[in-house]
């Protein structure tokens, strides 16, 4: 995980400053967010692209609802879009498109076209989830991918996981991004 570069126009700075600040999120009841969860587990253990859009529908409709906003609607996909140039390869895992304020996931992987592991599936949907919650509850239009950003999507996937959540330890780089320094966050 890359953060964004800080942004050197003063309004978007002050967004990204105070995204990265905003480390800490109310968690949504347990219940139902788990129970949804499991049921997007089935869904893609079975290979169900019809279960696991009704459980990720379900799942982001109890998060809004915690969280006092408009659910997003979500449309599950089948293979993950893929670009390859000379020099990199993207897959798209999901996506938010704030002017419908509608998320898109992919279920299967682009190469073998199997069923995406759970755990990607749902970190991807509550990462998606977080730019709508950044947009508009949290009144941060361009939801840059920040420390703060990636923080608050892991306590709140955490929690609809029942996992422990880990500290994040951060990797400073030249030009001011940060990355996760996956050895010493597995440490902690």
């Amino acid at each position: 995980m890359y953060t964004d570069r800080i942004p050197k126009a003063a309004k978007k700075n002050e967004e990204y400053l105070r995204s990265d600040e905003m480390r800490k999120i109310k968690l949504p009841p347990a219940q139902p967010a788990r129970k949804h969860a499991l049921s997007i587990k089935q869904a893609l253990a079975d290979e169900d692209l019809k279960a696991a859009s009704l459980a990720c529908n379900a799942l982001a409709a109890d998060l809004a609802k915690a969280y006092k906003i408009k659910a997003p609607p979500i449309r599950v996909l089948s293979v993950r879009p893929r670009e390859e140039t000379e020099d990199w390869v993207v897959e798209t895992f999901g996506d938010y498109d704030p002017n419908t304020q509608r998320i898109r996931l992919w279920m299967r992987t682009a190469i073998k076209k199997k069923a995406t592991s759970y755990g990607t599936f749902l970190s991807t949907l509550i990462h998606e989830f977080c730019h709508h919650l950044d947009m508009v509850a949290l009144e941060m239009p361009h939801s840059y991918h920040t420390r703060g950003f990636f923080e608050r999507t892991a306590l709140i996937y955490h929690h609809v996981q029942n996992t422990p959540v880990r500290k994040i330890v951060w990797k400073e780089h030249k030009d001011g991004t940060f990355t996760v320094d996956w050895a010493a966050t597995m440490r902690k």
